[in-house]
């Protein structure tokens, strides 16, 4: 069954229900079920899918972390549903909502950062992605799940989908508690390399923790592999990914966040750019924010 909600008013919810859905393929589970959902979004003129991973027999609602995930449609091909559920029957991990929000052809246009596109134009509909999420997909999950209020928020994302996740949790703190970026496209920026680039100006998320305010109480998860890329810019041995998450790190520190507790940074020796590298570092993510 497909939960399909319209939009019209902001006011006013219609729910129609289909027989058609294609359910997800995912293997039997013992703590918690997964719903596919379809929301109509106003602000991006299309329907979202999105998938809930539910935990099971939670007597306190508000006690559930809220945990949304871009590029949701790789979330079968991660593992995650049977890697919630393992973690669950092992006692690691405090229950989590997890939404994996799906993606489209519009990716590269939908993520990025709201303030400003990057020197190609991409990322020129972040602003209504960040829309969508805040006025449209979060009043939805908080009244379809009957949760007047989460006891936290986070947002993860991959590559480009974990520098949304970071542009939204930096700029909506009183909402979003964690941010969590594996392989963030941290190299978005203002201007090509051939145009005057400036390493310490150009980079757009840098510049946007640079010249913004500290929020107490953020904290932050960053995953990148020593083969997420080739490319090294300034020539200095260390290939962009990770020089561009070390910056931002360095960034988030001068702001005024602890290095050790607000921050937790891995590096895998072998990982690369590819939803395999991710999968290995998403329990780590998830015990290191909600580990029992």
């Amino acid at each position: 069954m497909e939960i399909r909600v319209i939009r019209g008013n902001p006011t006013k919810i219609c729910i129609t229900f289909s027989l058609f859905l294609k359910p997800m393929k995912i293997e039997k589970l013992t703590t918690l079920i997964v719903e596919n959902h379809t929301l109509t979004s106003s602000f991006l003129q299309r329907d979202v899918i999105f998938d809930c991973y539910l935990p099971v027999n939670i007597a306190e609602p508000g006690m559930l972390t809220l945990l949304l995930i871009n590029d949701g449609q790789n979330m079968e091909e991660l593992g995650l549903a049977s890697m919630l559920d393992e973690m669950y029957i092992q006692h690691q991990v405090k229950p989590l909502l997890c939404v994996a929000i799906h993606a489209n052809e519009d990716r590269k246009m939908e993520y990025g950062t709201a303030c400003r596109a990057d020197y190609l134009g991409r990322g020129a509909k972040a602003g209504a992605y960040c829309s969508f999420i805040m006025d449209e997909l979060l009043p939805f999950i908080h009244e379809t799940y009957f949760v007047e209020s989460f006891k936290e928020k986070a947002f993860a994302g991959f590559s480009l989908g974990g520098l949304s996740a970071l542009d939204i949790t930096w700029n909506y703190p009183h909402e979003f508690s964690t941010a969590g970026v594996f392989s963030g496209s941290f190299w978005w920026r203002t201007k090509s390399l051939t145009d005057d680039y400036n390493e310490d100006t150009d980079r757009i998320m840098h510049a946007q923790i640079r010249e913004g305010k500290y929020h107490p109480g953020l904290k932050f998860f960053f995953e990148t592999g020593t083969q997420d890329e080739t490319m090294d810019r300034n020539k200095n041995g260390i290939i962009d990914s990770i020089d561009d998450t070390m910056g931002l790190i360095d960034e988030l520190v001068a702001k005024g966040y602890d290095r050790e507790k607000d921050i937790s940074y891995l590096e895998l020796a072998d990982g690369k750019h590819d939803i395999a590298t991710w999968a290995r570092a998403m329990p780590v993510f998830l015990k290191w924010g909600w580990g029992n």
